[in-house]
C-alpha cells in the first residue's frame, strides 16, 4: 500500500496507472488517511525530527538527478 502510495507522490502518474487490481484499493486507503488527518501527523514528525538518526535514511533507489546533474554530455 505505501509503495504505491510513495510511487504515485514520487512519479506524478495518475492513480489508473497502477495495476487494474490496486488502484481503487490504494485511492481509496490514501484518501482515508488523508481526511483522517493521518499524513499531517505523520509528516509534522518528520519535520520535527521524531525517530533520531532511524528517520534519516534515504533509499538510493529513488532519488534521482536530472542528466545535466549526472554529467551526461548535451547540447
Amino acid at each position: 500500500m505505501l509503495d504505491a502510495i510513495f510511487w504515485i507522490a514520487r512519479t506524478g502518474a495518475p492513480w489508473r496507472d497502477l495495476p487494474e487490481e490496486l488502484w481503487n484499493s490504494v485511492h481509496r486507503q490514501f484518501r482515508r488517511w488523508m481526511t483522517s488527518g493521518l499524513w499531517d501527523l505523520l509528516l509534522a514528525a518528520l519535520a520535527e525530527g521524531g525517530g533520531g538518526e532511524a528517520m534519516q535514511m534515504v533509499d538510493s533507489a529513488i532519488v534521482r538527478a536530472h542528466h545535466c546533474a549526472a554529467g551526461a554530455k548535451g547540447d
